[in-house]
């Protein structure tokens, strides 16, 4: 694989090419804590408290009908990942399956797997592309893929009102802090292919997050503003760490 060097160049790889892309797709932080819920921020350059306002009560019960597909390639609905009483779940969108950051994010989301078991703590990867893709990054990485998930028409990411374009795909100021992660970048992606990303290249435009709920609770929401821009961890497990779980 071609040797990662750091370039900001609008670039969107050829559908023929496997090499890791030269431009790491951009980032930048929101982060919205629930009522009640503080959150110290270790590696966010904002506040440790803002409001969760820009979500309603609802959004769990709009989006727990959303079907998605198993990396197998079965339908299932989000009602059905976790306990919708009292079941805690860390639901991680990722972009999409061919997205080189995403493949550093899902490799810390698996070697933190234990310690969200060891919680009691269900964790829900989902990404963008059809099944096949997901198998993709789940054989190369490797990643388990009894907890990936494809969402090829971004169903969950429009429910979430997730950002979505270009200019925060290419051109974002936060996507700079790839670079203070380029050690665990680069192992990540040693066995990355490019056929990974979504046949529909539009969906290669989305940005994900991360999301906490207990049963239909949202109790920690964060929007990634561009490529690369995920949740520190650390603030993840702050907030399931704080949940009582049955």
């Amino acid at each position: 694989m071609a040797t990662l060097r750091p370039s900001f160049r609008p670039l969107i790889p050829p559908s023929n090419s496997h090499t890791f892309p030269a431009t790491p797709f951009n980032c930048s932080p929101k982060l919205i804590a629930s009522k009640g819920a503080s959150v110290t921020l270790r590696h966010s350059i904002i506040s440790p408290r803002v409001s969760n306002s820009q979500y309603s009560p609802q959004i769990a019960e709009n989006l727990i009908d959303v079907s998605i597909l198993t990396a197998a390639g079965e339908p299932v609905r989000f009602s059905d990942l976790w306990d919708q009483n009292e079941g805690v779940a860390v639901v991680a969108l990722l972009r999409h399956f061919g997205c080189p950051c995403c493949w550093e994010l899902a490799s810390a989301l698996k070697e933190s797997k234990a310690r969200f078991d060891s919680a009691g703590v269900k964790l829900i990867a989902v990404g963008i592309g059809t099944p096949n893709k997901a198998r993709i990054l789940a054989e190369r990485l490797p990643f388990p893929m009894d907890f990936l998930y494809a969402d090829p028409d971004r169903k969950a990411y429009n429910v979430l009102n997730l950002y979505y374009g270009f200019g925060r795909t290419f051109f974002n100021p936060a996507s700079a802090k790839v670079f203070s992660r380029f050690d665990a970048l680069q192992k990540a992606v040693k066995n990355y292919t490019i056929e990974a990303t979504p046949d529909d290249r539009s969906g290669v435009l989305q940005q994900g997050g991360m999301f906490v709920f207990r049963g239909k609770q949202l109790l920690y929401a964060r929007k990634d503003e561009g490529t690369g821009d995920h949740a520190p961890l650390d603030d993840v497990f702050d907030i399931c760490c704080k949940v009582p779980v049955s």
